[in-house]
């Protein structure tokens, strides 16, 4: 494949499973919980650098995802305890994000691992770092992950589809049929983790954020339906891939950063247009009663 298809390809794997993540996102009302994941991380691997003194290797992915893990403990915590989510993840967030950056600056020295990489990322680098496979051949290490990730993340939605649909419309009836709503919801941030921590290092914070809420959000405004829903989301994570690279390559800029203001493109069509949420059609609706 050329470097411009593997560029294509990761950042098409980044969208479908970011897509898949951020439909149960909105609608457990727990979109910013995906930026504060997206940052703590750091902490987890700068700590799994320190513990290592390496920057490869799946200890980096654990680091990443322990920490992701600790950031839904701890705002669950918070939260049992009468302080608001949103209010719980701002404190978690800024506190962990930021103890990532005094290690960084304190600890790791000339380590090539800063924070204007880690919040944007680069993925014009990815086809360089290669892997051999048995029977598939060499290809990129992220673009592998990406691919593992994204068949495990529609595994498990796909496994626990009823469970997700009820723990996430209602989950005093979840709890009452005897669904472990706790274990979801933990099994839920695992999944939040492990799927931003894949994409990380590829794209940075910036394009998982915008991966995980954007494209969720716009397909919202189109269908009521969890299964279209789901389809759409994953559509427009890859269409906004697409589209974001070829601005990117036409404009000279950033190729993630153009991928993230594609979604946001994505999402203003969707809230103009869409059927039965669009401005357009809320006004036409409105002049036809007039």
């Amino acid at each position: 494949m050329s470097y411009t298809g593997w560029i294509l390809l990761t950042a098409a794997l980044v969208g479908a499973s970011c897509g898949l993540i951020g439909v149960l996102l909105i609608l457990r009302r727990m979109a910013m919980m995906a930026d504060a994941i997206s940052h703590t991380v750091l902490l987890g691997i700068v700590i799994a650098y320190l513990m290592t003194k390496s920057l490869h290797g799946i200890h980096m992915l654990i680091g990443a995802a322990i920490a992701g893990l600790l950031t839904a403990f701890l705002v669950q915590w918070l939260h049992s305890r009468g302080i608001q989510q949103d209010a719980s993840i701002g404190v978690v967030f800024t506190t962990m994000f930021a103890i990532g950056v005094i290690l960084i600056s304190t600890s790791v020295g000339n380590v090539h691992l800063d924070v204007q990489h880690a919040l944007m990322g680069e993925i014009a680098f990815i086809p360089w770092k290669v892997t051999t496979l048995p029977l598939i051949g060499t290809i990129p290490v992220a673009t592998g992950i990406l691919a593992l990730i994204l068949i495990i993340v529609l595994g498990i939605i796909l496994l626990f589809y009823k469970e997700w649909k009820i723990t996430s419309f209602d989950p005093a009836l979840a709890a009452s049929l005897g669904i472990p709503v706790v274990a979801m919801h933990y099994l839920f941030m695992t999944l939040v983790s492990v799927t931003t921590v894949a994409a990380f290092d590829a794209v940075g914070a910036i394009m998982v954020v915008a991966m995980l809420i954007t494209p969720a959000a716009a397909a919202y405004l189109w269908t009521d339906k969890l299964s279209v829903m789901l389809v759409l989301s994953s559509s427009f994570g890859i269409l906004s891939a697409f589209i974001g690279y070829y601005l990117a390559v036409w404009i000279d800029t950033s190729i993630s950063g153009s991928m993230a203001f594609t979604t946001g493109i994505v999402f203003l069509v969707s809230i103009l247009f869409s059927p039965s949420h669009g401005m357009v059609g809320k006004w036409r609706r409105t002049v036809g009663t007039v």
